[in-house]
C-alpha cells in the first residue's frame, strides 16, 4: 500500500487538519505537525529536543513558515489557526501531495512553480534537515523563511514575555539564537542565505486538539527575523536546524546517511508492504537510555518509557526487525531497575524515581525474555544476567510485594489496594480508579502462569531440575484453580476479575484473550472458540478491540472532552489497537495454525495507516464507527503487536 494523500484530501480544512506526520531521533525527540502545516497540538514542533534522553523534552522551534515571492506577488505556504476559527495564511491550498516513505514529503505548486519539500530528523542528535527541490520554475524567485520559536517544556505553552533575549547572530550562513538563559541555543543554517533582524512576538496561535481535550490551547511564538534566499529550477536548498553547531556539516550527506540507516532496518521487506511501513514506524520508539542501554518510548507525543508497554512492544519492535542487540540492551536496562521483584511502571522526567504501581509489566518481562530466546538462543546472557533477576521477582511474588501483590493459597496471583490501578486498565481520576479490578484479574493469572513455566524452563536449562519441578507444580496449581474458578458457563467466556471477597465480575472485556494467546495457553479447544466468538461479536472492530462490550451500562461510545470525560472513557468501550496482536494469536491457535482469518484482520486494519499520523498506529479509537483515532498519534505497542504477528505467522498476501 502507498502512503500518499493527494489534493482532494486537503480541500476540506477540517478533515485535512487531522492528518499528521512524525519524525524522531532515537533520543526521545521529534519533529511533527499536521500534514498541512498548522500546529494543532502543544506537542507539535519542527524541533522538539530531548535534552536528557529520553526525557526532559523541550519544544524549541515551533515552525518555519515559508513564503514564495514571484513577480512581486507573495504566496504564503504556511497555515495557522487563530481565534474565531480564523485560518491565516491558507498555504494548504497550494499543497498538491503529501507522501511518506523513508521521509515525509510535500509537493507545493504556485503559479507555475513546483517545489518538493522533505523533512529528515537525524538519528542520535537533536537535528532536523529540511530539503527543498525546485522541480519546475519559469524563472528565478525568492523564498522567505520565518522561524517561530517556542522554547519551552513540551507539556507547557509559551506566552509573550519580556524575558526573551531578542538578540540573534547571523554569520557564515547560520542564524544562532538563544532566547533564554539556561535554554539551548538553536542554529539554523541556510546556505547562501540572508537575514533581516526584526524581533517580534506573534500572538494567539490556536491548537484545536488541545481545545477538544479541555486544556489550554493558545500560544504566542517569538520571531527574531526573516531568512531569505533566491531559487531557480533545479536548485536544491538544504536547511539544517540543530541544537549543535552546523559549521562544516553537509546536509545532503547527512540525509543520505540517515536514508541508508533506515533502508538497512527494513531487512528486505517489500516496498509499500505492511511490514515495510510498520518496520519504519517501529524504529521511532527505540531510544537511548543512559550511555549504553536502550528503552522504548510508549507513545508520541506525551509518554516516556513504561515497563508494561516496553515489554509488550519488545518482540515486535526489536525481534521482528532483527534488532537483537537493541532487545538485549532494553532487557538489561529494565533488569537494573527491578525493585522488590517489580519492574517500574514508568520512568519520570526530571530524574525523579521510577513509579512501580503495576502488576503486569513485571510478568510481561518473562514473555519478552522467552521470545528473545526463541529468536536468538542467547542463553548465556539470559542465564547469567537475567535469571537471578527473575528468581528475585518470583520470590517476591510468593512472599508478597508492594500493593498487596502476592500468591494466594489457591496458587492464583492477587493484586490490589484501594485507590491503586495496577493493570493496563489504569485510568484514575483523583482517588477514583475507573476500572479498579482489585483481586485476581483474568489476564494476570495467564501472565503469572506463563511466567512460572518460563522460569521453570530456564531453571532446567541452568541444571536446577529440582527447583524447576517445584515451580512447575506451582504452575499446575495455578492452572487448576483458574479452570475451576474463571469459567462463566452461562455466557461461554471467562470472568474478568475475582475480587478479594470471591465475587466474580462477568463483564465482557478483551483481557481474557491472554488466556489463549500467550505462549502457554490456559484455555484451549471449544472454550477458546467460544471466547473468540463473543469477542468477535461484541468487541472486534477493524482498528482494534473495544475495552468493554456495547451492551454494558458503563459503555462509552466516544472518547473525548476534558480529562475527566476522557479518563472515564479510556477503558470503558474505547478501542485499543494493540489488542489486535493477541487477537490474531488466538485466531491462529484456534484455527490450528491457519492464517486466512488473521490476514483478513490485518487487511481490514491497513486503511488506518493512511489516516491520523500517516504511517503509524494510533493508541486508541472511538468505540463506534467511524472509529476516529484518539490518544497518542503513534503508539509503540500498537505498531509492535501488528508487526510481530505479521512476522511471526509470515502473513503475506496482505493488500
Amino acid at each position: 500500500m502507498s502512503l500518499q494523500l493527494n489534493h482532494d484530501a486537503f480541500s476540506d480544512f477540517e478533515k485535512a487538519i487531522k492528518y499528521e506526520w512524525l519524525e524522531t531521533n532515537g533520543l526521545g525527540g521529534w519533529s511533527g505537525s499536521s500534514v498541512i502545516g498548522a500546529n494543532t497540538r502543544r506537542y507539535h514542533g519542527l524541533l522538539v529536543a530531548a535534552t536528557q534522553p529520553p526525557a526532559e523534552r523541550m519544544n524549541l522551534l515551533s515552525k518555519l513558515d515559508e513564503t514564495v515571492i514571484v513577480n512581486n506577488q507573495r504566496y504564503e505556504l504556511a497555515t495557522n489557526v487563530y481565534p474565531n476559527a480564523t485560518i491565516h495564511p491558507k498555504g494548504y491550498h497550494y499543497l498538491t501531495q503529501f507522501s511518506k516513505s523513508l521521509f515525509p514529503e510535500w509537493i507545493y505548486e504556485i503559479e507555475g512553480i513546483k517545489i518538493r519539500k522533505r523533512i529528515c530528523m537525524l538519528h542520535g542528535e537533536n537535528t532536523v534537515i529540511i530539503q527543498y527541490k525546485v522541480l519546475k520554475a519559469a524563472g528565478s524567485f525568492d523564498m522567505e523563511l520565518q522561524p517561530l520559536f517556542s522554547v519551552r517544556g513540551y507539556h507547557s505553552l509559551m506566552h509573550a514575555n519580556d524575558s526573551v533575549n531578542t538578540h540573534a547572530v547571523f554569520e557564515n550562513d547560520t542564524l544562532e539564537f538563544k532566547p533564554y538563559e539556561g535554554a539551548p541555543a538553536i542554529y539554523i543554517h541556510l546556505p547562501g542565505g540572508s537575514y533581516q533582524h526584526h524581533p517580534a512576538w506573534y500572538y494567539r496561535f490556536q491548537y484545536p486538539v488541545e481545545q477538544y481535550r479541555g486544556l489550554d490551547y493558545e500560544e504566542d511564538l517569538f520571531n527574531p527575523g526573516t531568512l531569505g534566499t533566491n531559487l531557480n529550477e533545479g536548485d536544491e536548498l538544504n536547511i539544517i536546524i540543530s541544537t549543535a553547531g552546523t559549521a562544516g556539516r553537509n546536509a545532503a550527506k547527512l540525509v543520505d546517511k540517515e536514508k541508508q540507516r533506515r533502508e538497512h532496518l527494513l531487512n528486505g521487506a517489500s516496498r509499500h508492504s505492511l511490514e515495510h511501513i510498520l518496520s519504519l514506524a517501529a524504529d521511532q520508539f527505540i531510544v537511548k537510555r543512559d550511555e549504553e542501554l536502550k528503552t522504548v518510548i510508549a507513545g508520541y507525543h506525551w509518554f516516556t518509557d513504561w515497563g508494561r508497554d516496553t515489554m509488550i512492544s519488545l518482540p515486535g519492535l526489536t525481534l521482528a526487525t532483527g534488532r537483537y542487540e537493541d532487545a538485549k540492551k532494553i532487557l538489561s536496562a529494565f533488569a537494573r531497575s527491578v525493585s522488590m521483584g517489580m519492574l517500574p511502571n514508568r520512568f519520570q522526567d526530571n530524574n525523579e524515581p521510577p513509579e512501580y504501581n503495576n502488576v503486569d509489566g513485571t510478568l510481561w518481562y518473562f514473555i519478552a525474555i522467552y521470545k528473545y530466546l526463541q529468536s536468538t538462543n542467547d542463553y548465556d546472557f539470559v542465564l547469567n544476567d537475567l535469571l537471578p533477576v527473575l528468581k528475585d521477582i518470583i520470590d517476591w511474588h510468593f512472599r508478597g510485594t508492594r500493593y498487596n501483590i502476592h500468591v494466594d493459597e489457591d496458587g492464583l496471583l492477587f493484586a490490589g489496594e484501594k485507590g491503586q490501578q495496577l493493570t493496563w486498565m489504569d485510568a484514575r481520576i483523583g482517588t477514583w480508579v475507573v476500572t479498579p479490578r482489585m483481586g485476581k484479574p483474568v489476564e494476570i493469572q495467564a501472565l503469572w502462569y506463563n511466567a512460572l513455566l518460563i522460569f521453570a524452563e530456564l531453571l532446567e536449562k541452568n541444571n536446577q531440575a529440582n527447583d524447576a519441578e517445584l515451580v512447575r507444580w506451582s504452575a499446575g496449581k495455578c492452572k487448576q484453580s483458574f479452570l475451576n474458578q474463571f469459567w462463566h458457563q452461562e455466557s461461554g467466556y471467562l470472568y474478568d476479575v475475582i475480587d478479594e471477597n470471591g465475587k466474580k465480575d462477568a463483564t465482557l472485556r478483551p483481557n481474557q484473550l491472554l488466556a489463549i494467546s500467550l505462549p502457554f495457553s490456559l484455555i484451549e479447544g471449544e472454550d477458546a472458540i467460544s471466547i473468540l466468538e463473543n469477542i468477535e461479536e461484541q468487541l472486534y472492530t477493524p482498528v482494534g478491540l473495544r475495552s468493554l462490550s456495547p451492551t454494558d451500562k458503563y459503555y462509552v461510545p466516544v472518547y473525548g472532552g476534558d480529562t475527566w470525560h476522557r479518563d472515564s472513557a479510556y477503558h470503558e468501550g474505547t478501542v485499543w489497537s494493540w489488542l489486535l496482536g493477541p487477537y490474531v494469536d488466538a485466531i491462529v491457535k484456534t484455527e490450528n495454525g491457519k492464517t486466512g482469518k488473521a490476514i483478513d484482520v490485518l487487511n481490514k486494519f491497513s486503511y488506518h495507516l493512511n489516516e491520523g499520523c500517516v504511517g503509524s498506529v494510533s493508541e486508541i479509537f472511538d468505540a463506534e464507527p467511524p472509529h476516529h483515532p484518539r490518544g497518542c498519534v503513534a503508539q509503540a505497542w500498537g505498531v509492535a503487536e501488528l508487526l510481530r504477528v505479521v512476522k511471526e505467522y509470515r502473513l503475506s498476501n496482505l493488500q
